[in-house]
C-alpha cells in the first residue's frame, strides 16, 4: 500500500473515531486489515494507528473489529515501521520502543527488580556527579574501597565496575534500596540524585499497547457515545452494578498496570506506586466502564485524609485515573483522562467517578482544588477545566471568585462567543470549586485546614517538651495510652503511636465518655487497616472527634510557621 493511501486510511478512521453502526464498523474493519499490512513512513503515522488502535480495544463495534484490533496489536512491537522510527517514538508507550524518566524511588526499585538487564542512566542529562559520588563508597564493600580511596575514575565508570551483569541504573536503584532498608530513607537518598533512567523494551516491559486486563463479558459500541453532560444530582441517586473485593493476587495485577499505565505516560504517581494490594476494590458500571480502588500501604497512609488512587478501565483498557481524598463527608477529587480518550464520554464518566466516591467513602460534597482547574497548570486553562466543572454545577465559596464568575455569565449572554481569556481563567482557578449534594457546609476538605492540626501538635512539641520528639513521643504515647487503652495489631499500634500527640491535644479529650475514647480507639486502629475507607467512615461517625478536629484547625489564626 502507498503513503497516500495509508494516509487517507488513518484520516478516515480518525474522522470517524466517534462514529459508530454497521457502515462505520465494516469501514472500520477494512481499514484496520489493509493498516495491519502496511508499513508506514513516519513516526507521527505509526502513533496515529497505535492511538486508533487502543480506541477501538476499548471502543469495539463488533466482535470481527475487536479480533483484528487485538491481532494488529499483538504484533505491533515487532512492525518494521515502529523498528524503523523506535528513536522518535521514544516515550510514546508503544511496544518496543524505550521509557526516559526520571523515575521516583519506588518506581525505579520495582524497575530495577523486574527488568534489571533495562535499566541504564542517561548520562548525557546527569550534572549532579558529585551527589552519586558521594554514594559510590557505601554501595560497594569495604574490602573494595581501596580502590574507590585511589582510582578517581567517576561514578559512570566505577558503576560500570560495581554493576556486573545489571545496568547501571538497576544496580543503584537495587544497591540503595538495600544499603537504606528504611523506604523514607531510601526514597530521600536516591531522589536527591535526580538521576534519569531509560527503560530498554523487553518482549514483557511496560507498554500502552499490550495494556488490558481481562473481562468476562466485552461491550460492544453500536450507538453514539454518552457525550451529554450528566446531571450530578441524578447521578449521584444511581449505585454501581457491583463493587467486588479482590485477593491480594488480583490485586498485585491492577496495581501493576495502574503502574505502568504511568511508566508508559512519564508519569509517576504515589497512589500507584505505593498502593496496597490487600485494598483493591473493583468498581463495575455499565457498558464495560470499571475503576480499579486502591488505597495506599498503612505506612504510607496520611495522617487524616485517606487518598485512593481509581484506575478507570473500558472493556479492561486503562483510560485514564482519578485521585481522591476522603474525610468528613467529603472528597477531593482530581480526574484524568489520556489523551487517547478525550472528547468522547468525559462528561459522563465523571458522573460515575462522582457516584463511585460516595458508594465507597459515603460522602455528600466535593471539591475541586486549583491545579485541576488551572492554577500553574496551562493544560487546564487551554481546555477551560474550569467551566466543565462550572456547569456541572460545581462553585466558589470565595466572594471575589463569585463574583468574576457572574461577570463572565453575563458577558457570555451579552455576546454570543464570548469565551474566559486565559488571564480570567488563572483568577477563577485560583480557588477550590465545590458541589454539595445537600446543605452547604463548612467542616469539609478544601475548607478545612489540616497543615494547621499538624502545626498545632508541632507547637505544642515546642512548649510542652522543647522540641525534644523523642521524650514527646514517648510521653504521648503513655498519655493516649491512659486516656484510649492499648492498641491492637502491628499496623493499628503503629498508627496509635503516630496519632498519640494529636489525641492528648484534643479539646477536653479526658471528659468524653468510656464509649466515646473507646470509639476513638478504633478511629485510629482502622487507620492501618486492610481498607482504610473503614477508617472514613469510622472517623465521620464519631461526631466528637470530627468536631475536636475541627476546632483544632480553626485555631490557629495562620498556618505558616512563625506567625
Amino acid at each position: 500500500m502507498d503513503a497516500d493511501m495509508s494516509m487517507k486510511l488513518l484520516g478516515t478512521l480518525e474522522n470517524e473515531k466517534f462514529t459508530f453502526g454497521i457502515e462505520p464498523a465494516a469501514r472500520r474493519l477494512a481499514a484496520l486489515q489493509k493498516l495491519g499490512r502496511a508499513r508506514l513512513t513516519s513516526a507521527a503515522a505509526v502513533l496515529r494507528l497505535h492511538e486508533l488502535l487502543c480506541f477501538m480495544r476499548a471502543y469495539p463495534d463488533n466482535q470481527k473489529v475487536l479480533k483484528q484490533c487485538k491481532q494488529t496489536m499483538a504484533a505491533f512491537g515487532q512492525r518494521s515501521d515502529v523498528q524503523r522510527f523506535r528513536e522518535e517514538l521514544e516515550n510514546s508507550g508503544i511496544a518496543g520502543t524505550a521509557i526516559t524518566y526520571p523515575f521516583y524511588a519506588a518506581t525505579a526499585e520495582r524497575l530495577a527488580q523486574r527488568w534489571p538487564q533495562n535499566l541504564s542512566i542517561v548520562w548525557g542529562q546527569y550534572e549532579n556527579t558529585a551527589l552519586l559520588d558521594s554514594q559510590l563508597q557505601p554501595m560497594a564493600l569495604w574490602s573494595e574501597t581501596p580502590g574507590l580511596d585511589e582510582m578517581e575514575v567517576g561514578a559512570k565508570k566505577w558503576l560500570n565496575e560495581l554493576r556486573g551483569k545489571q545496568a547501571d541504573g538497576a544496580f543503584v536503584a537495587r544497591r540503595l534500596a538495600e544499603i537504606y532498608p528504611d523506604a523514607f530513607t531510601f526514597e530521600i537518598i536516591f531522589e536527591q540524585l535526580r538521576l534519569t533512567m531509560q527503560l530498554e523494551p523487553s518482549h514483557d516491559s511496560p507498554s500502552r499497547t499490550h495494556a488490558a486486563a481481562p473481562v468476562k463479558q466485552t461491550h460492544f459500541q453500536t450507538g453514539p457515545v454518552r457525550a451529554q453532560r450528566p446531571v450530578i444530582a441524578e447521578v449521584l441517586r444511581e449505585q454501581p452494578r457491583a463493587i467486588r473485593e479482590l485477593s491480594r493476587q488480583e490485586g498485585q495485577r491492577y496495581v501493576e498496570m495502574a503502574r505502568n499505565a504511568m511508566v508508559t505516560r512519564e508519569r509517576d504517581l504515589d497512589a500507584f506506586a505505593y498502593a496496597d494490594a490487600n485494598d483493591v476494590r473493583l468498581v463495575e458500571w455499565e457498558d464495560g466502564l470499571t475503576f480499579v480502588a486502591m488505597g495506599l500501604v498503612p505506612e504510607r497512609r496520611l495522617m487524616l485524609e485517606s487518598v485512593y488512587g481509581f484506575l478507570t478501565l473500558r472493556n479492561g483498557v486503562p483510560m485514564g485515573y482519578v485521585l481522591n481524598s476522603a474525610l468528613s463527608g467529603s472528597a477531593e477529587i482530581a480526574y484524568n483522562v489520556f489523551d487517547t480518550f478525550r472528547g468522547g464520554e468525559a462528561g459522563w464518566i465523571y458522573g460515575r467517578v462522582l457516584a463511585t466516591v460516595k458508594a465507597l467513602f459515603g460522602v455528600d460534597s466535593f471539591t475541586i482544588y486549583p491545579y485541576q482547574l488551572g492554577h500553574k497548570n496551562n493544560e487546564a486553562l487551554e481546555s477551560g477545566a474550569w467551566w466543565f466543572y462550572q456547569k456541572l454545577g460545581f462553585r466558589p465559596r470565595s466572594t471575589k471568585v463569585l463574583a468574576l464568575m457572574k461577570r463572565e455569565l453575563a458577558a457570555m449572554k451579552r455576546t454570543r462567543g464570548h469565551r474566559s481569556s486565559i488571564a480570567t481563567l488563572r483568577k477563577l482557578a485560583a480557588e477550590n470549586v465545590y458541589y454539595h449534594e445537600h446543605e452547604q457546609r463548612d467542616d469539609i476538605i478544601g475548607l478545612m485546614k489540616n497543615d494547621k492540626v499538624g502545626l498545632a501538635v508541632t507547637r505544642m512539641i515546642a512548649k510542652r517538651f522543647g522540641g525534644d520528639r523523642v521524650l514527646a513521643e514517648r510521653e504521648c504515647h503513655a498519655e493516649a495510652i491512659a486516656l484510649l487503652g492499648k492498641p491492637r495489631g502491628l499496623a493499628g499500634g503503629c498508627w496509635f503511636r503516630r496519632w498519640a500527640p494529636l489525641v492528648t491535644m484534643l479539646p477536653r479529650v479526658a471528659s468524653w465518655s468510656v464509649a466515646e475514647r473507646k470509639a476513638l480507639l478504633e478511629v485510629i486502629i482502622k487507620k492501618g487497616s486492610r481498607r482504610e475507607s473503614d477508617f472514613v467512615h469510622a472517623f465521620d461517625q464519631h461526631r466528637k472527634l470530627r468536631k475536636a478536629i475541627a476546632q483544632l484547625s480553626r485555631r490557629l489564626s495562620s498556618a505558616v510557621p512563625g506567625e
